[in-house]
């Protein structure tokens, strides 16, 4: 399991031209599902994403989690994170899972985040979509379980 997160100042996904998820100060997590993720898995990453510091504190040191930052967090399928990248000049994804077994472990994630007390706006899963963000930094890290 892999997520790409990004510290933003906002970000939002447009599907058939229509906003439907969006945030102001926070992350976007870009998330993609391998063949052998599961449950577990997808919990402790939820665990991570919520508690990874890398908002600045006082000090200006990256010292707070998104909750302690005020921040909420958008969430976005994107199973090319699982392409694998490493010979020739074109991504295979033989490496990501299953489009029914992800989309189970995405809605599963999602919910593991709103059960911490995050809004969790959401893209849609398997849709053509337009995301829009400021990254804020730029502060980005790939996180895997």
């Amino acid at each position: 399991m892999i997520a790409l997160i990004q510290r933003v100042s906002q970000a939002s996904v447009t599907v058939n031209g229509e906003i439907i998820g969006e945030i102001e100060k926070g992350l976007l997590v870009f998330l993609a599902i391998e063949p052998l993720d599961n449950e577990q898995k997808a919990k402790r990453l939820a665990e991570r994403v919520a508690g990874y510091r890398v908002f600045n504190d006082e000090n200006d040191k990256m010292n707070l989690n998104v909750k302690q930052a005020e921040g909420n967090i958008l969430v976005v399928s994107q199973f090319t994170l699982a392409a694998d990248t490493s010979s020739g000049m074109r991504p295979s994804f033989t490496t990501a899972a299953k489009p029914e077994f992800s989309n189970h472990l995405y809605q599963f994630f999602v919910t593991q985040l709103r059960d911490k007390g995050f809004d969790v706006p959401t893209g849609e899963f398997a849709a053509d979509m337009k995301v829009a963000l400021i990254n804020d930094g730029p502060v980005t890290f790939t996180l895997t379980i």
